[in-house]
């Protein structure tokens, strides 16, 4: 590696977690207390469609036959039960994520920046207890801009000069590109990416990389 990175900036789903579980679970509870919503029940292949994509793009894509303040309304109310209900039962972390985190930040300040809800991040943190691992946070229910844009206010805040962005789809390389910084591909997740900097196959291989 030719460049010191200043800072690490990690995508969420699909790059440290997978969630799809619970929140199929929490949306359907939901979605049962709204029989005037015609559709199926959701099912975990619905939201490998959506992933990296911010909320309101997913109502869309979920509930096309709504008008889109019902839709939108519907996912805030989605959203805002989903959070609670991850901070009980958390995801599934993929496997060596907190101690390859823990290594990590022996050298670099850490971050996350996901085009989620408000209060998901904090929802993962809480669950599985890695708050003190990272340094801050943003999303796109705070900013309510691109991922590339969002990633620009973390950089900024933070007073960083070199970060690097750890993602696992296309839309996460566009964010890095957006922001004038290097990507890595974590190809273990739920996209495919046409160009990166580093590939990595499993979380841990961060450590050799980095």
């Amino acid at each position: 590696m030719n460049k010191k990175y200043d800072g690490l900036i990690f995508d969420l789903d699909g790059t440290m977690w997978n969630s799809t579980k619970p929140i199929v679970e929490a949306w359907n509870i939901i979605l049962g207390k709204h029989p005037e919503i015609k559709r199926e029940p959701i099912v975990e292949e619905d939201l490998t469609d959506c992933m990296g994509k911010t909320m309101y793009t997913i109502a869309a894509m979920l509930f096309p036959k709504e008008e889109e303040a019902v839709r939108n309304a519907l996912m805030d109310e989605l959203c805002l039960f989903e959070n609670e209900y991850l901070e009980e039962v958390g995801g599934v972390l993929y496997p060596k994520l907190e101690e390859t985190l823990k290594e990590l930040s022996k050298e670099y300040p850490i971050y996350i920046v996901s085009n989620c809800q408000d209060g998901y991040i904090e929802a993962f943190l809480k669950a599985h207890k890695l708050a003190y691992l990272f340094k801050d946070t943003e999303c796109w229910g705070r900013t309510f801009v691109t991922k590339g844009e969002t990633n620009k206010i973390l950089i900024k805040r933070n007073n960083l000069k070199n970060p690097v962005y750890i993602g696992d789809t296309q839309g996460d390389k566009q964010s890095a590109v957006d922001a004038g910084i290097d990507f890595i591909f974590a190809s273990y997740g739920f996209g495919n990416v046409d160009e990166y900097n580093y590939k990595i196959e499993k979380f841990e291989d961060l450590t050799d990389i980095l």
